[in-house]
């Protein structure tokens, strides 16, 4: 039988301070304890309290999920919960998160989880699905792939290179800041789809980047938001992110309210 050697806490708080990129004595400093402990416990010759892993996860900024596992590694009880949307402590989530999607129609929106899988969406997201390869929406539907995809939405995407770029800048991004190797295969793929336009740099965190498409209805131009939930104390919750699309011009906005 063959096992597997689970990292200590100390393993991961380092890879994290690494991926980081912060030394040992900045991270001491930020947390309010000493360099000796700090590399005692990141070698594996103390073991961190539950009090000082959590200080230590806040200042590495690490994702709730990874949290969890940092202290089930250092021997303590996982604080956050993880809860499905349909679980009742969660109606108060499940019932803002209907609110908004219907509160923005006409518009499209829809509502991903850390992989970019559609865990829900408004009725107005047919501009974006129709023509795309079934087997594309077929559940669980990755929002991404049915971009990118060469039979999915690509395309009709006019501005493909940049709408790419933009989303490719995106993942990389919560690449850097999560390390999930699910993401990491995703954009392998996703970089390896056909693309005859160039792929443009834009920046993640760049204010306005506008998707034109082609339809039935003509040429529709939208630019989109994200929203995220405020100080998640839930793994679920702090994984869904709404992604909302409002229209760039006005020929857009009388398709979309069917004017």
């Amino acid at each position: 039988m063959t096992t597997v050697d689970t990292p200590h806490a100390g393993a991961l708080l380092r890879a994290w301070r690494e991926r980081r990129g912060l030394s040992q004595l900045a991270l001491a400093h930020t947390a309010g304890i000493s360099s000796r402990h700090l590399s005692f416990v990141e070698t594996g010759r103390s073991r961190p309290s539950h009090a000082t892993v959590l200080k230590l996860s806040d200042r590495l900024d690490i994702p709730l999920r990874e949290r969890n596992t940092i202290l089930v590694a250092a021997g303590h009880a996982p604080v956050y919960p993880e809860h499905h949307l349909g679980d009742m402590p969660m109606a108060a989530i499940s019932d803002a998160i209907t609110r908004i999607l219907s509160s923005h129609h006409p518009f499209p929106a829809l509502v991903v989880d850390r992989h970019w899988t559609m865990v829900d969406s408004n009725d107005a997201v047919w501009v974006f699905v129709e023509g795309c390869a079934p087997e594309l929406l077929e559940p669980p539907i990755n929002v991404l792939r049915l971009t990118l995809h060469p039979r999915g939405l690509a395309p009709r995407i006019v501005d493909l290179g940049q709408w790419r770029g933009h989303l490719l800048a995106r993942l990389q991004h919560q690449i850097g800041a999560t390390a999930d190797p699910v993401l990491l295969r995703l954009y392998d793929e996703l970089a390896g789809y056909p693309c005859d336009d160039p792929v443009e740099e834009i920046e993640p965190h760049s204010l306005v980047v506008p998707m034109r498409l082609r339809t039935e209805a003509g040429e529709l131009s939208f630019f989109s938001t994200t929203t995220l939930f405020g100080t998640p104390l839930d793994v679920t919750v702090s994984e869904l992110a709404i992604e909302a699309f409002y229209p760039a011009d006005e020929a857009t906005a009388r398709v979309l309210n069917g004017s």
